[in-house]
């Protein structure tokens, strides 16, 4: 207990590390996005105003619409998990016999035998708690997250709307003249390129995968959506202006 105590307070850049994965998978979902519509709308070649105005849209609505989501996932496999305990408690209490077969096969299947398995099978069925426990990892190989619902939504939508706001603040902080203009869509893609590469080296430490491989994956994945979203407002603008 103390072990997992100890490891659920580990933390990386300032964030505990049982939620990392969060921070990471909304902040890439938040930069993809908000980058598909910057470019989408450089694509359609619409005015600074209305990229600013649709992807602040698109932050606040598709952070919170994910944050819910991911709430809602987290207390479904949290209540899955405790009413399974629960018939499990039922279960001991009425089917005993049944029950302490079962723990005795489970052990047996792990290779322990005679006088052996069956110390291992009466000091487990002593404690009810330990017998429950016991058969939910073994039995129904089912592990309690000690993630609470409210922490999980509250991490993703964090992530989502901080590194979501990166390929906007090149138009929110625009300079004067036409020459910073022209580029700005240059520097959301420099500014988005350099957060799904930090995000992408987080995402290395929660996948345990190479750090320049996440980074690779990261990008690519980022400069797909952004062509996509281009490519699609390109042609819509076309067709419109046609029109």
């Amino acid at each position: 207990m103390q072990e997992k105590q100890l490891h659920s307070q580990e933390k990386i850049l300032f964030f505990n590390k049982d939620y990392i994965a969060e921070f990471v998978y909304g902040g890439i979902d938040g930069a993809i996005t908000t980058f598909a519509v910057v470019a989408g709308a450089e694509g359609a070649s619409l005015g600074i105003q209305v990229v600013v105005i649709l992807g602040l849209a698109n932050l606040i609505a598709d952070g919170f619409s994910m944050s819910v989501g991911n709430f809602f996932s987290t207390k479904a496999e949290r209540d899955t998990f405790e009413r399974h305990k629960q018939v499990e408690y039922w279960e001991i209490e009425n089917l005993r016999e049944k029950e302490v077969e079962e723990i005795r096969e489970i052990y047996a299947a792990k290779g322990f035998k005679g006088d052996l398995l069956e110390q291992v099978v009466d000091v487990i069925t002593a404690d009810k708690d330990v017998w429950v426990d016991t058969m939910m990892k073994e039995e129904l190989e089912m592990v309690k997250s000690d993630k609470a619902p409210y922490k999980t939504a509250g991490m993703t939508f964090f992530s989502f709307v901080v590194v979501g706001s990166v390929p906007l603040l090149s138009y929110v902080f625009t300079g004067a003249g036409p020459s910073i203009q022209d580029d700005l869509f240059l520097y959301s893609c420099i500014l988005t390129g350099v957060a799904l590469a930090i995000v992408g080296s987080l995402k290395s430490f929660v996948t345990e995968k190479n750090i320049l491989f996440g980074i690779f994956e990261t990008l690519l994945l980022g400069g797909l959506a952004a062509f996509l979203a281009y490519f699609v407002g390109d042609v819509l603008e076309k067709m419109f202006v046609a029109m």
